[in-house]
């Protein structure tokens, strides 16, 4: 029983100690002899700091066997004293025979692994060939669990990893004699098969699957560990957790994850009273739950019993005690690569989870093209059964992969019907986007293009821009057009075709722009936020947030009818812009819009709060705006500093700016400024936050601010026209040009009206 204990909690290094003269180890590997010490001398050296890097130091007898062969001045028998000390911990015996051809033989070591932990062993190379390429590893039972079939996962329990960061290399030595460090993952316990292939690159496997070698281990049982978790209020919550070794390594591993737990990102989410397994060691534990809570860290030691650890989270910042409740438009449960079977994906549950974790309390689970046949078993037209009040999660479509997706995504929110007559699935769907917000508005649909900035590329970063982009992609693009139709809403009362843009999963500039021309023509098109996670963004659910003010309860439409009205605004979640209002007017109350009889002086008003690190996070601010992160608040931080510039913004224009320091703590902002014509004013903090606009008219007139901007999106409709022509379907042919003409016709009246 001694014996057993060891096996399932000692490191394999230290059950070396142990057993390390054991007659069970007399198997011998074929010996090395004849070649020069010295290189052989220093590879060793190094080989023990990489062990004592890994936390894994040789076995003391190890050890003094290494120690002596550095004394003995007679090579042959140093030589013979490392490979006495180093043989019986190889778990595999290579030769690389003077034609580069690999051949193997299982080594002497114990096959003892852990579940949900790494296990460290060495590799002896005997390199008659000199080679000087990396040593490769494969096995099917450590494939990716991504695009697996699910009755093939059981057979997926293995990760393994030849080290190759210092002080060791990546390369062999090209020396007649070196030892490897593998290290190997097991997912499960109990008693796993695997076979594993070696190779110094593409033909060098020897014959007749002599490169191969087929091990059995035995693999301990974890320790369960529990997770104790309360929100601010002490009340029992959902957090996200990261779990990390000495060496950086997170657990569980990420390749062999299954929902739902993602192998995309390094945290897990549990809830109060939920387990993780872990084997043996020193971990750290960070956890948080969303941008609006603080991160904390542990440290969590787990020996031989159950252990625990617990977390009592704290707030910064909550909006949604100001009536204000945060939500994402576009979440995927399938369709993308990154998860195990994309075609089907995970489930409701599993998203939920996800969703609690991050605090996110609207959660749009939007069925698409690769997984559409699958998941559209799951529109209700209500919200998912799984959802708790006031986490919600609702079920919807984005037109991708299929119908007018080639000249823009769309996010179809609040439907009844999932699917337009005609057919089941979605190929029967329009080529033309119009026509399918056309069928969407009908019901009662809130509607909008999906990452607005794809197709829409700039070299500038300057706002506004009238670089007129190639319109070639699947964001905002047949936008330029669609903003321009009013079409038949509910009881065929008149509607805007599109009611939003979609933020904070594409290039700021690249999203604000369109928008921004579109206003000073005078549309009055809202703006959301969005993740597409996880195919654009795979870090977490909310990465972009919208947050809508309610009077009434949260519920679904509501939240989709304040995305409608324009009375939110969006966010990274790591600065807001709350309760926005000019002179008496709400953002998203009464249409937003105030009404002067003759030019005067407004009041721009906000409740402030951003936060920051102290020190600068690094690599952020200096990437290109056109690289992730798109949104982030770093890139507003003002260097040297800890603080922040909120920019009122007229027309498009920065017109005021007042720096606030972004140490999470809420402060009032006002803004006076003169205006002289009907205009829309909002603020923003740029790359992090921006709330909807206001629309001020001026003696009843509308708002014409930029002669140029509407130049800029009529330019666009030609621009677009040559890049969409190809993609509408023959019988919509004539829809699609009475659409791109109505356009034209609008925005060349808007240039005659225009200063």
């Amino acid at each position: 029983m001694v014996l057993r204990k060891l096996f399932n909690h000692a490191t394999v290094l230290t059950i070396l100690l142990v057993l390390y003269g054991a007659t069970c180890w007399a198997t011998e590997l074929p010996s090395v002899s004849g070649i020069d010490f010295q290189p052989v001398g220093v590879h060793v050296n190094r080989l023990r700091e990489a062990l004592d890097y890994l936390g894994e130091p040789l076995p003391a007898e190890a050890a003094s066997l290494l120690d002596q062969a550095t004394k003995e001045k007679n090579e042959e028998k140093a030589l013979q004293l490392v490979q006495d000390a180093l043989d019986p911990l190889c778990l595999v015996d290579i030769q690389i025979n003077p034609e580069s051809r690999v051949k193997v033989q299982a080594g002497p070591a114990p096959r003892h692994l852990v579940q949900n932990g790494w296990r460290v062993f060495l590799v002896k190379v005997r390199n008659e060939a000199g080679v000087t390429a990396p040593l490769k590893v494969e096995s099917e039972q450590a494939a990716p669990v991504r695009d697996t079939e699910a009755y093939k996962i059981r057979d997926i329990w293995l990760d393994l990893d030849i080290f190759g960061d210092r002080p060791l290399a990546k390369d062999l030595n090209g020396i007649g004699l070196e030892y490897r460090i593998i290290q190997l993952y097991s997912r499960d316990e109990g008693k796993r098969s695997a076979v594993l292939s070696f190779d110094v690159g593409q033909g060098t496997q020897d014959l007749g699957f002599r490169s191969d070698l087929t091990l059995v281990f035995g693999c301990a049982s974890a320790n369960e560990v529990t997770v104790r978790v309360r929100d601010e209020n002490q009340e029992p919550t959902t957090a996200s957790f990261i779990i990390r070794d000495a060496q950086d390594r997170v657990y569980p591993a990420r390749s062999k994850r299954i929902a739902p737990d993602f192998g995309f990102h390094p945290q897990i989410y549990r809830a109060d009273g939920e387990t993780v397994l872990l084997p043996r060691g020193k971990f750290t534990v960070s956890c948080r739950r969303g941008p609006e809570y603080l991160e904390q860290t542990q440290v969590l030691e787990v020996g031989d019993e159950p252990a625990s650890v617990s977390f009592s989270l704290e707030r910064w910042v909550d909006p949604a005690a100001f009536g204000w409740w945060s939500g994402d438009h576009h979440i995927h449960a399938a369709g993308c690569s990154h998860y195990s079977s994309p075609t089907e994906g995970v489930h409701a549950p599993d998203m939920m989870r996800h969703c609690l974790g991050e605090d996110l309390k609207i959660g749009c689970n939007l069925t698409w093209g690769p997984c559409f046949d699958y998941q559209k078993q799951f529109f209700t037209g209500k919200d998912d059964p799984v959802s708790v009040y006031p986490y919600l999660l609702h079920y919807d479509v984005e037109v991708s992969g299929f119908g007018s997706h080639n000249s823009g995504h769309l996010c179809l929110l609040r439907l009844k019907q999932q699917i337009p007559d005609g057919g089941d699935s979605n190929k029967h769907w329009p080529t033309l986007c119009l026509n399918t917000l056309r069928w969407a508005k009908r019901q009662g649909a809130v509607v909008g293009p999906a990452h607005t900035g794809w197709g829409l590329a700039l070299e500038g970063k300057e706002l506004p821009n009238y670089e007129i982009p190639p319109f070639d992609g699947i964001g905002a693009n047949e936008y330029i057009v669609d903003v321009t139709h009013m079409v038949d809403g509910p009881g065929l009362t008149k509607v805007p075709a599109v009611d939003f843009l979609s933020a904070v999963d594409t290039p700021y500039t690249w999203e604000m722009n369109i928008w921004y021309h579109t206003l000073n023509c005078g549309f009055r098109t809202r703006m959301s936020g969005e993740t597409d996670f996880p195919c654009i963004y795979g870090e977490r659910v909310g990465l972009g947030r919208a947050y809508v003010k309610l009077d009434e309860q949260l519920n679904y439409n509501a939240w989709c009818e304040g995305v409608r009205q324009g009375r939110t605004y969006v966010s990274d979640g790591r600065s807001h812009l709350i309760d926005f209002q000019v002179g008496d007017v709400e953002v998203g109350v009464d249409g937003s819009e105030l009404r002067l009889d003759a030019p005067t002086t407004v009041r721009a008003t906000a409740t402030v709060a951003a936060l920051l690190n102290e020190n600068v996070e690094p690599g952020i601010k200096e990437l290109p705006y056109s690289k992730k992160p798109y949104w982030h608040l770093e890139r507003a931080r003002i260097e040297g500093s800890r603080e922040v510039p909120v920019e009122l913004i007229v027309n498009g224009i920065s017109v005021a700016n007042k720096s606030i320091v972004a140490d999470g703590t809420s402060q009032e902002i006002s803004f006076d400024v003169p205006l002289e014509k009907s205009s829309w004013v909002a603020m923003r903090i740029e790359a992090s936050s921006h709330t909807n606009p206001v629309f001020v008219l001026v003696d009843g007139k509308p708002i014409r601010a930029s002669k140029q901007s509407a130049e800029w999106c009529l330019a666009g409709v030609e621009r677009c026209w040559g890049q969409k022509e190809r993609f509408i379907a023959p019988a919509e042919m004539q829809d699609a040009i009475a659409a791109y003409e109505h356009a034209r016709e609008t925005y060349h009246q808007i240039i005659s009206e225009s200063e």
